[in-house]
């Protein structure tokens, strides 16, 4: 048995599958098929204020349907009245507003029918309503007396819902609602209890019909509230009032439900729908009212009140909301309840409906039907529009036999012929609704019907699935199959997959599946073909570069999309470009700062909206791609949040803080910084810094500062803003924790002594009133200290012996304590200037030019300070050469320290000088020793003053030159010297004439080459040796040509003229060369006597000087400049650190000499000019 049902069940599913498979095909409509209702109006109102009216039915069919209605059931002929317009091949009418239109008002069905069968459409009411109005009446006054319960009854006309109801008086203002004073749904206005103040004779109530356009009034009615009258007994009118009251007080009556509906009511409400459950209840004092659910399940929420709590409202009801609920009214003289027994039900929802298909002959048919609802819905069958109750009975119906089984819920047909085609109609009712289900049954035996059309070109890229479509409609069921080119085999692989419409999808496409296919469909009545042709083109490939590019806020990135593609598919290729999903606009954006150029996105000052994932999309019509790259904005942090102090301490405290956006690079450290408000406030210092991403810090503080901090975070990009201030925290005073620093004693006059220190700065001060207390003795003297508190940051001493050693202290001390014990500084009191010379000042002579000064240092007790060194002071006083005395011109050189020698360099040969010695403190100067007398030697010559060529021959030359600057000793003769020079400066052997006579001085030369360019040198001579050469160039003549040069030319006016040029060119040219002298350039001479040195001269230079500068060939005028001279090695052994200093200069470590030699400043002394820098010939 089990087996048995099993295998019915393997059928009945595949038999669903198979109704499936026939449901799912749309019939073309060049087959023969029943009608089926494509389009119908719904329920539609006829309003007063509309032309016309239009009900619609449109359905389809082959045979075209013909068109019928029922109006309420019956036949309706739509040529009954000349006020319907009735549409050509359409059910479709229009019903024009014209005259008198409720005969219109009711319930239509239209009826398609062709000769295959019959479709039916769903009710279509139509309502035609009536202008709402108030009956012309007359209101009977109402006369009550004070706590009374009145009803003013509405009784609103019947129109269109919705329906507003609004309680006004003549001039429309709203009558107040309150607790005692309401409106019912139905819009009665209830009075719990009346008041005098309830008096007027302009109650209107007005009925407002939106959908209408409408609002109706009734006629004003009157209410009038009068006082108890039946207490005569007294004779007080409060006291009537009182009893008045008394008499009247009572509990509780529900007007809503009335007392006649008992103590429990039933309400049906739809499910979806709103329940409203009103209570009003009059009495004396106004009853409140409240609800509850008794029964059932608890509420979702607290239930929901309207009108002062007399309606319980609940929207979108549920089967949960079923139950009992109770109304109470109460009030201090009682209670009345209420219980309301609430019933959810629904309109009829299909379960399954039936659904029809295409079947073919001999096939089998079931069509179900079911429906849920409350209550549970009716089923009725009809075929074609027909009724058809009966199950297991054969219907004969008008030109149709029905041979199938009925049952509530199901029809079923064995073995269909082609006269089974019809349409199956299944509505469901209850008393909420009907609903309408139709099934189109086609029964019908064709060959295949290829709906594709032959020979379509199809395109695909590699890749990618390609779809060859082949619409087939068939019954019975085709049988499909593609072939490729010539073969007659159906494609069968994996990569070819036949879908359920005929269409063959070919995976993962490749260029050899190009070519012609063909679809094949086979019935047992027939077959067809059609052929498709498929081309398969390169796939699209993008790239954008740069791939996630991380950038800097207010910079720019340029992306750029790089794509191949087919050049088949050129004229359909589109580039876009999308941020975040969202496609950009071609043109630029935000005024050019976004700009799109076809496969380029520039984008400048980059900012952090800009952020995000811009997507680059290919478009052709065979495929689309897209190439991403995530634009990553970096940019400083922003401002650190939420500050917070925590762990308050005297000395110290937490801050804590939210960390700000990081925007993509992390922070690394964040700085803290103060600000307080005593000493400095409104600047803000750094405090302390934390590394990493840490949001917490322990903070060291100083005593008595009324502190606020903020935090700076940092990244890799920068510094965020600062973070919005802490609170202010203020730590307490406390003593000095320091003292002060740097303590020395400054230059003071001889008998006192100034003392003086860096004061503490003030967050260094720990509390109010800081003062120093400064301890002093004099060391070695005193023992107990003597003290002094000053609130400056020195103190003066007068009246101490001169430059005696001090012990000295200072320490901080405010109103809260001494900072910690000071140290002990030693200083010195006043100076005064030395009152001894130095003694046994000797010289001794190294050479012509340089000497050594020997003294005895002066004792340390006549120094009076500290000894800053010794000066050196000497003159000259007369010529050894001449005798002639000379201007005292006096100059020094200072030697640093404690020392007892110094070498004077610079000194003029062969002449007598004056030396004498003093020394120096801070103070100044001391007393000069007494002079000491000495003499230079004799030392070479300076160059002659000038060297001319007089007069020029074929082989020889007359030369004449002047006597040397300065002859430093006895001339003994002339060393004259010649050499052939050429254009490529290459120099011939060097000849020597020695001139004995000192005072010859011009020379004839013979025995030269003609047309010969020679240079010349002439150099004085002392017995000391030979000074520095004079030189000129000239050319001897050419044979026979230039004799008697200088008798012609000289005479002649453009010589003259030439002569001038070329002095003035050198004039300019001796310009340039000051110039660039005294920017401490080289003078050019150095440059041509480079290319054509002289041989004895340069021997010299070698061996003496490092540098040949033009201050060689310059005097002694203040300056210290070179020494030319032949100097011994053991006479220039000292070291440098022998030679003293100018008034602005010294020797450096290495020995250089940098000072200016320069004498004293009294008349007649000269000023050091140009460069200061003099080199010294020393031999090791």
């Amino acid at each position: 048995m089990k087996m048995l049902l099993r295998t019915k069940g393997i059928t009945i599913c595949l038999f669903f599958f198979v109704l499936s498979l026939a449901a799912a095909i749309e019939i073309p409509l060049s087959v023969a098929q029943l009608p089926t209702i494509t389009e119908q109006s719904h329920t539609q109102i006829a309003y007063p204020f509309d032309e016309d009216f239009t009900i619609k039915c449109e359905a389809r069919g082959n045979p075209q349907p013909a068109f019928n209605w029922t109006k309420d059931g019956k036949p309706f002929n739509l040529l009954s009245d000349p006020r319907i317009v009735a549409t050509n091949n359409s059910g479709t009418f229009v019903i024009q507003n014209r005259g008198i239109i409720t005969n219109f008002q009711g319930k239509y069905r239209c009826f398609a029918s062709n000769v295959l069968g019959t479709a039916m459409s769903e009710e279509i009411e139509l309502i035609v309503p009536s202008v709402p109005k108030f009956p012309k009446e007359k209101i009977e006054p109402l006369d009550v007396e004070h706590g009374d319960s009145v009803i003013l009854h509405c009784n609103p006309p019947k129109g269109i819902p919705p329906l507003h109801i609004y309680w006004m008086n003549i001039d429309l203002q709203h009558i107040p609602q309150d607790e005692r004073v309401s409106m019912s749904l139905k819009g009665d206005l209830y009075f719990a209890n009346v008041e005098e103040n309830d008096s007027r004779s302009d109650y209107c109530c007005f009925a407002a019909f939106p959908r209408l356009r409408t609002i109706v009034q009734k006629m004003p009615m009157m209410l009038k509230v009068s006082r108890f009258k039946h207490a005569n007994d007294s004779g007080s009118p409060n006291a009537a009032v009182t009893k008045a009251n008394f008499i009247k007080e009572r509990k509780p009556r529900l007007l809503i439900p009335p007392e006649s509906a008992g103590s429990s009511s039933s309400v049906t409400v739809i499910k979806g729908g709103v329940l409203l459950l009103e209570c009003i209840a009059e009495g004396l004092p106004t009853p409140h009212l409240s609800w509850v659910k008794v029964t059932g399940n608890l509420p979702r929420d607290e239930p929901e009140t309207e009108n002062f709590g007399k309606i319980l409202k609940i929207d979108q009801v549920t089967t949960a909301d079923e139950g009992t609920y109770q109304c109470t009214a109460s009030n201090p003289m009682g209670r009345a309840k209420h219980e309301f027994h609430v019933h959810v039900e629904e309109p009829p929802q299909w379960i399954k409906k039936p659904e029809g298909g295409v079947y073919s002959v001999g096939t089998n048919l079931v069509l179900l039907c079911e429906a849920i609802g409350n209550p549970e819905p009716t089923i009725q069958w009809k075929l074609n529009g027909m009724p058809i109750d009966t199950p297991d009975r054969v219907w004969v119906l008008p030109g149709r036999t029905f041979r199938g089984r009925i049952s509530a819920r199901e029809i079923s047909l064995t073995n269909l012929q082609l006269q089974d085609s019809a349409v199956y109609q299944c509505e469901a009712s209850n008393k909420h609704g009907t609903i309408l289900a139709s099934a189109n049954v086609n029964v019908l035996n064709i060959a295949p019907l290829i709906l594709t059309s032959d020979g379509e070109n199809y395109a695909a890229v590699v890749g990618y699935s390609a779809f060859l479509h082949c619409e087939i409609f068939a019954s019975p069921a085709a049988d499909i199959r593609w072939t490729k080119d010539d073969s007659i085999e159906p494609l069968s692989t994996l990569r070819y997959e036949l879908n359920k419409n005929g269409t063959l999808e070919i995976k993962e496409t490749k260029k050899e599946d190009s070519g012609s296919y063909a679809c094949w469909a086979a019935n047992s009545v027939g077959k067809r073909a059609i052929t498709a042709n498929l081309d398969i083109r390169d796939a699209t490939k993008l790239v954008v570069t740069p791939k996630n590019p991380r950038v800097l806020k207010s910079h720019s990135i340029l992306l750029k999309c790089q794509a191949e593609y087919d050049s088949h598919l050129k004229h359909s290729f589109k580039l876009s470009w999308r941020k975040d999903g969202d496609e950009l606009p071609v043109n630029s954006t935000e005024g050019g700062r976004i700009i799109l150029d076809r496969d380029t996105l520039f984008i400048s000052s980059v900012t952090q909206e800009d952020q995000g994932v811009y997507m680059c999309v290919a478009r052709t019509s065979l495929d689309s791609v897209m190439a991403e790259s995530r634009l990553i904005v970096l940019d400083v942090p922003d401002p650190p949040e939420d500050l917070q102090l925590s762990e308050n301490q005297n000395r110290s405290i937490r801050l804590s803080w939210k960390a700000g956006a990081s925007h993509n690079s992390p922070v690394n450290e964040s700085i803290i910084e103060f600000e307080e408000n005593r000493w400095e406030p409104g600047r803000w210092q750094e405090l302390t810094r934390v590394l990493g991403n840490d949001t917490t810090a322990l903070l060291s503080l100083a005593p008595y500062t009324n502190y606020q901090f903020h935090v700076i975070s940092v990244n890799a990009v920068g510094r965020s803003q600062p973070s919005k201030p802490s609170l202010r925290y203020a730590t307490p005073p406390a003593a000095p924790d320091k003292n002060p620093e740097n303590i020395r004693v400054e230059a003071s006059e001889p008998n006192e002594m100034v003392m003086k220190w860096e004061p503490l700065k003030p967050m260094e001060r720990n509390g109010p009133g800081l003062e120093y207390k400064v301890s002093w003795r004099q060391r070695g003297v005193e023992a107990d200290w003597n003290e002094e508190m000053v609130k400056k940051h020195s103190l003066t001493l007068r009246n101490t012996p001169t430059f005696v050693p001090y012990e000295i202290k200072v320490q901080a001390v405010n109103n809260l304590g001494s900072g910690p014990e000071p140290n002990i500084t030693i200083g010195y009191s006043g100076e005064d200037v030395p009152d001894a010379a130095p003694s046994g000042v000797s010289v001794d002579i190294v050479n012509s030019t340089l000497v050594k000064v020997f003294w005895f240092g002066i004792p340390r007790d006549r120094v009076r300070g500290h000894l800053r060194g010794y000066k050196v002071s000497w003159w000259k006083t007369k010529s050894m050469l001449d005798g002639k005395r000379h201007h005292p011109e006096k100059h020094f050189l200072t030697f640093v320290g404690d020392r007892n020698y110094g070498m004077i360099p610079g000194l003029e040969p062969f002449s007598e000088f004056r030396l004498t010695v003093l020394a120096y403190n801070s103070k100044g100067d001391g007393p000069e020793s007494s002079p000491v007398v000495f003499e230079t030697p004799e030392g070479v010559p300076e160059q002659p003053r000038f060297l001319r060529i007089l007069n020029f021959d074929k082989d020889s030359v007359t030369l004449s030159w002047g006597l040397p600057k300065k002859a430093n000793g006895h001339l003994t003769g002339y060393i004259l010297q010649y050499q052939m020079i050429n254009e490529t400066h290459e120099i011939g052997p060097l000849s020597d004439v020695s001139v004995t006579n000192r005072s010859t001085l011009s020379w004839r030369l013979s025995g030269l080459s003609s047309s010969t360019k020679y240079k010349f040198y002439v150099k004085a001579c002392t017995v000391k040796g030979c000074g520095k050469p004079v030189t000129e160039e000239g050319l001897t003549m050419a044979q026979g040509t230039y004799a008697g040069i200088y008798d012609g030319i000289s005479t002649q006016g453009w010589f003259i003229g030439l002569m001038c040029a070329i002095a003035l060119l050198t004039l300019l040219l001796l310009t340039v060369c000051f110039v660039r002298r005294n920017k401490g350039g080289k003078y050019s001479v150095k440059e041509k006597e480079d290319l054509h040195p002289d041989p004895e001269a340069q021997s010299i230079k070698d061996e003496i000087f490092g540098e040949y500068s033009d201050s060689d060939e310059k005097p002694l005028k203040g300056s210290l400049q070179s020494i030319n001279g032949d100097i011994k090695a053991t006479e220039s052994a000292d070291s440098l650190v022998d030679y003293g200093e100018g008034e602005h200069g010294m020797f450096n470590e290495d020995g250089s000499f940098i000072g200016a030699y320069s004498g004293s400043k009294e008349k007649g002394s000269v000023e050091s000019t140009g460069s200061s820098t003099a080199t010294f010939p020393l031999h090791a």
